[in-house]
């Protein structure tokens, strides 16, 4: 398995996986900003293969985990850990103190995740996420390094 930047040629693969993945997906727009802001963007690949992706934010001394995303038939086989493993391994490398993120409550999986590798719930912030019937809570977490 290799990590390493995606570029906006990178995207319909990228745009794949968060499709199949995200009731609510980020769009081809969200993502050439994040590239454009100069934020880290990894593509972890298999085989040649891209399978995940993370999109990353460093502010000061904190890093922001905006998306991070594995396709579902390789789910479930410790992908993402080995993903948020590099994400954290990054954070520490650009001097982070703390990484945020914010997940949907109803994404227990995720959840289990993040709980796994030392994040902590901090709050709950309302009516974070658009969903089928209205909006639903975000749980934000952190991981202090």
């Amino acid at each position: 398995m290799q990590f390493s930047e995606f570029k906006e040629n990178d995207l319909s693969a990228i745009e794949l996986i968060e499709n199949e993945v995200h009731a609510y997906p980020w769009t081809r727009g969200n993502f050439l900003d994040s590239i454009k802001s100069n934020h880290t963007c990894l593509m972890m690949k298999v085989n040649d293969e891209i399978i995940g992706f993370t999109v990353i934010m460093f502010v000061l001394d904190e890093c922001h985990l905006l998306n991070i995303s594995i396709k579902k038939s390789m789910q479930k086989q410790g992908y993402g850990s080995h993903l948020l493993n590099e994400v954290i391994r990054r954070a520490n490398l650009a001097y982070s103190k703390t990484i945020y993120l914010e997940v949907r409550v109803s994404n227990q999986a995720a959840i289990h995740l993040y709980d796994k590798h030392g994040f902590n719930e901090m709050s709950i912030r309302k009516d974070y996420y658009r969903a089928k019937e209205g909006r639903e809570d975000a749980v934000l977490m952190g991981f202090v390094i």
